[in-house]
């Protein structure tokens, strides 16, 4: 029998393609959405949508068994969705918490609980690491984070874990980047222009993964994972900034590129000066004190054995592979 699958945030950057990739295995895929919620990229005439309310407990359950009845429970639920910006630092905590909670809580309430939850999670959650031996984040690791973001992840974390029986995986994800996607998008543009930013003068090491390979690995998880586990999910690979540089700069035909290295008090007054004004026109803006804490942090190198291990994570896409191809999807949607 079909396997069913709930996404939450399938409205996303990475909802589209956690949508598409459970499409492409057959499974009877339900997209939670909102009335709001921007369709663009879930135009596949195979996908079911369900507007959830997260704010109302009551219509939520009310809504889960109404699906209870003419459908069943779905075998599999990810939830992606969350907050990654915002004017006000307490919608970090209403959404990435709080929703993850209600919605849980309506779960076990209606009796819907899947066979696996997933939760998208972040690195983050971790905190700043080690700045000065590079040690990669492990899997016995205490998180430590010193966002509102992180703090408000890792309180969804300890929720699930705090439930006797839950059957969750947590992701723990690095840098996602490639169609669709905007923040990654304006480094792109910007090195294009002509300028590469980094930020602080000491040795940084990035980590990325290519959102078809995110997509995948989740699939993975829930197919063949054991339950109530974090993993970190990354290319296997680190990056300097300037290696991140070069092989876009190769992949756009740039042939000179400024590289401009800003202080860290100014990178810190600048995300100041964003977050005030994105407050003021009500637009959340993409630098802010927290993003600061974010974009200042040196070591993003983490440990992903237990993941190779458990469910065959491998990764098909070097940086450069999905940085091609996501310049491609660019190109052609007249983004560059």
């Amino acid at each position: 029998m079909k396997k069913s699958i709930l996404i939450t945030g399938a409205g996303g950057f990475i909802g589209g393609f956690l949508v598409q990739e459970a499409l492409n295995r057959g499974y009877d895929t339900w997209a939670a959405v909102r009335s709001t919620t921007s369709r663009e990229f879930l135009q596949d005439q195979r996908i079911r949508f369900i507007e959830l309310d997260y704010d109302d407990q009551d219509r939520l359950q009310e809504t889960l068994r109404d699906h209870m009845s003419h459908w069943g429970r779905w075998d599999y639920i990810v939830h992606n969705l969350g907050v990654t910006k915002s004017t006000n630092y307490l919608d970090f905590e209403r959404v990435n918490f709080g929703f993850l909670r209600s919605f849980v809580d309506a779960l076990q309430a209606t009796e819907m609980t899947p066979e696996v939850f997933l939760m998208m999670s972040s690195l983050s959650v971790m905190g700043p690491g080690d700045e000065k031996n590079y040690k990669p984040f492990m899997a016995s690791d205490v998180p430590l984070p010193n966002t509102f973001y992180g703090v408000s992840k890792l309180k969804a974390e300890t929720y699930l874990q705090s439930l006797e029986g839950f059957p969750f995986t947590i992701f723990r994800c690095t840098g996602v980047y490639g169609p669709h996607e905007r923040d990654y998008y304006l480094m792109i543009k910007s090195i294009k222009r002509g300028f590469d930013f980094s930020v602080g003068f000491s040795k940084q090491m990035l980590t990325f993964i290519y959102v078809k390979d995110l997509a995948v690995a989740v699939m993975d998880a829930l197919d063949k994972g054991p339950l109530r586990k974090a993993y970190f999910i990354s290319e296997p690979q680190a990056y300097t900034q300037q290696q991140f540089r070069k092989i876009v700069c190769q992949e756009l035909g740039k042939k000179f590129v400024i590289p401009v290295t800003c202080p860290l008090w100014l990178v810190k007054l600048v995300c100041r000066v964003a977050e005030w004004i994105g407050k003021v026109t009500l637009k959340a803006s993409t630098l802010n004190r927290d993003k600061f804490k974010i974009l200042k942090q040196r070591n993003w190198l983490c440990d992903i054995s237990e993941a190779q291990r458990d469910f065959g994570f491998s990764p098909k896409y070097s940086l450069r592979d999905g940085i091609r191809e996501a310049i491609a999807w660019y190109r052609s949607a007249g983004w560059l």
